[in-house]
């Protein structure tokens, strides 16, 4: 452990401390072996990221004691004193404890920590720090349970803000028993990171933390919840529309939230839920719940139900209309039992003699399976002595994948298995796959067909995004799903024939005949949904980057367009309009309210692109007026809104081609036909 004492020094005058230690945090990241980082779990935090948590704190005593448990180069302490150094109140004294054991990134951090000093100094707040080189779970759970040998003093903080490791634990390893002499099971570091930090905190001290977001729900952090939130209490979540954002520079594909929490007895009567399309992005949609609405106190699971907006909370209030189990239809669902490294050598790449069907997810296709299909991965599955156990009755099954790509529109897709199509007296279904049965038999053609309808509903979609920030659909997900009665996934099921029905039909008969809809209600979530992601669809086709496909520029479109969730696209109109006009359409028709001070988001990340791309023009009615005037409007171009009238149409795609290559000329169309992004190819 290490105090440290800095002599006065000046910063040039043009320096920027956040600046300065985001530099020195892309260089660390270069000098760290990549399969080290992974195994340790180390992702420094972006400076943005930084940012977005240290405003998140209220600082309200006069004497600061922060704690920063794997600090890593210090981004995250320098941003708190950042914020810190511009709050109208600011304290008398700041004393910083960082933890931090890699010895390439500590020589960093020390740096940092003689910055911040400068920086207190500057805004006269007295600093004092120390740099512990020692592994926080150690250290932490030495102070909270000392024996006969060892009676350190226990240090308490007023504020704690973490990017935990997110490393998994060995059963056997020494933090999984240092955690457990804490009170806690877990199998991953972000997890005891998290509870040790809270256990260190003060009475009503402030710990704010980036962690995956798969600990609001599931069985591996079940004791996790619990512990945790009877010493805390939530006061924020903060989500991001892409997983992709927050720590896109080490490649990490995790859904990933903020969390602000105090240390109370009491919980609050409402947890504020923010959320953002990117880190970067200060267009912030922000929705009071209420508690008990966050986690259940009558839920024995304390899963956190994160709802960022009122359309979520109408996907969670049409959900509850249903409340069937699986169990109690008298269905169960499994893992598909063949793995298929563990029996390569009877593998075949074709059906022959001896063989059944072996399905993998490239077998999925609108609905139901083609088999065989074109694909690399063995089709049929010999019947050998030690297959035989792997496989299930070739009767009628719902198969859902278990992983989906980051490029799915849908996180659970499902099809039906018609025993009908296939001659063979018994199946093989990949691992990758569940499947649904009755008692390890098939189901009936109708109910399978109606249960394959509800699952690939946008409503279920949307209701399991919610709640489930990863990739995966386990079979654990599917048997906690509730369902609709027996008889009404009948009644579904018996309207459904060989074709299966568009996303667009799903939709309309889970409203009509499950949700006793007479027709798409126009506040309807699902409604809203669809329409979104419509204008989505849009965006990508006229080749926008993917720093324009989000649902700030969805909006942004339909707001131009003035074009309600339940129009038609022929309807679509191209009114003048500003950008407060703009976001009053979106919080008037969408359920979309934003913050009045994030408008020069809209402007500058969303209407800016749209104008160089020519999708609209700006001040049509009056030329002359200059750009940043009050009164500034914005308009659909006209060729533009011929075309996206026609979106609905079976002229869609040609029109698109025929608008790309009229407006930006063949090569944009060589690029369109390839797949490629179009705006890269100007």
């Amino acid at each position: 452990m290490i105090a440290l004492h800095f002599q006065t020094l000046a910063l040039p005058h043009d320096s920027n401390l956040l600046d300065r230690v985001d530099g020195w945090r892309q260089e660390a990241t270069r000098k760290l072996q990549q399969s080290q980082r992974g195994e340790k779990g180390q992702f420094l935090t972006p400076s943005s990221v930084a940012t977005l948590m240290a405003g998140m704190f209220e600082f309200n005593c006069p004497d600061i004691s922060l704690l920063d448990a794997g600090a890593g180069i210090g981004s995250l302490l320098a941003a708190f004193v950042c914020e810190l150094c511009q709050r109208p109140n600011r304290p008398r004294s700041l004393h910083v404890t960082a933890y931090e054991i890699d010895l390439i990134l500590i020589e960093y951090l020390k740096e940092t920590l003689e910055l911040c000093s400068i920086e207190c100094q500057h805004f006269g707040i007295s600093f004092t720090c120390e740099v512990r080189e020692i592994d926080f779970i150690q250290d932490s759970a030495d102070m909270l349970r000392p024996n006969l040998f060892t009676q350190p003093v226990k240090r308490e903080f007023t504020h704690a803000i973490i990017n935990p490791p997110y490393a998994k634990i060995d059963a056997k390893s020494q933090a999984r028993t240092l955690l457990r002499s804490i009170g806690l099971e877990t199998s991953n570091l972000y997890a005891g990171f998290t509870v040790a930090a809270a256990h260190l905190l003060k009475l009503n001290g402030e710990l704010v933390s980036i962690t995956p977001r798969s600990f609001c729900n599931g069985l591996y952090f079940r004791d996790f919840r619990k512990v945790f939130l009877q010493m805390m209490a939530l006061r924020q979540v903060h989500i991001f529309e892409s997983r992709q954002l927050p720590f896109r520079d080490d490649a990490v594909l995790q859904e990933t939230i903020i969390v602000r929490a105090t240390k109370q007895i009491e919980q609050p009567d409402t947890v504020l839920i923010t959320s953002s399309s990117s880190v970067g992005d200060d267009l912030v949609l922000s929705h009071q719940l209420p508690y008990t609405a966050l986690i259940n106190p009558q839920d024995s699971e304390q899963f956190i139900r994160i709802l960022p907006d009122s359309v979520s909370q109408k996907v969670v209030d049409q959900m509850a209309q249903f409340t069937c189990t699986l169990e109690e239809l008298g269905l169960t669902v499994s893992t598909g039992k063949v793995v298929d490294f563990r029996v390569r050598s009877d593998l075949r790449l074709k059906p022959e003699n001896g063989t059944v069907p072996l399905i993998y997810p490239a077998h999925f296709w609108a609905g139901g399976v083609e088999y065989p299909t074109a694909t690399r991965k063995p089709q049929a599955l010999a019947v050998t002595e030690k297959t035989a156990a792997l496989l299930v009755p070739n009767e009628h099954y719902v198969l859902s994948k278990r992983f989906s790509s980051k490029e799915e529109k849908k996180r659970i897709v499902a099809v039906v298995w018609d025993a009908n199509k296939i001659n063979s007296s018994s199946v093989g279904f990949e691992n990758h796959l569940n499947y649904f049965h009755q008692q390890g038999r098939g189901l009936d053609l109708t109910l399978a067909r109606g249960l394959a309808v509800y699952l690939n509903s946008s409503l279920v979609d949307a209701f399991f995004r919610l709640f489930n920030g990863h990739t995966q659909v386990n079979a654990t997900d599917l048997r906690n799903l509730k369902y609709p009665n027996l008889e009404p996934l009948l009644l579904l099921g018996a309207q459904i024939r060989e074709i299966f029905p568009t996303q667009r039909e799903i939709d309309r008969l889970v409203e009509t005949q499950l949700l006793k809809a007479t027709s798409p209600l126009e506040n309807s979530p699902i409604t809203i949904k669809n329409r979104i992601d419509e204008s989505l669809e849009i965006l990508a086709a006229l080749g926008f980057p993917k720093s324009q496909l989000n649902e700030r520029s969805a909006l942004t479109l339909l707001a131009l367009l003035d074009l309600k969730p339940k129009d038609a696209w022929e309807s679509a109109k191209s009114p003048l309009r500003g950008i407060t006009p703009i976001m009053e359409f979106m919080d008037r028709e969408y359920s979309k309210k934003y913050a009045p001070n994030t408008r020069k988001t809209v402007r500058r990340q969303t209407v800016h692109q749209f104008l160089d791309a020519g999708l609209i023009v700006v001040n049509p009615d009056s030329p002359e007026r200059p750009a940043n005037s009050p009164k500034t409007a914005y308009q659909i171009e006209e060729s533009a809104l011929e075309l996206l009238r026609t979106y609905d149409t079976s002229d869609w795609d040609k029109n698109v081609r025929a608008y790309l290559v009229h407006f930006k000329g063949e090569k944009i169309l060589q690029a369109y036909s390839k797949n490629e992004n179009i705006c890269d190819s100007e």
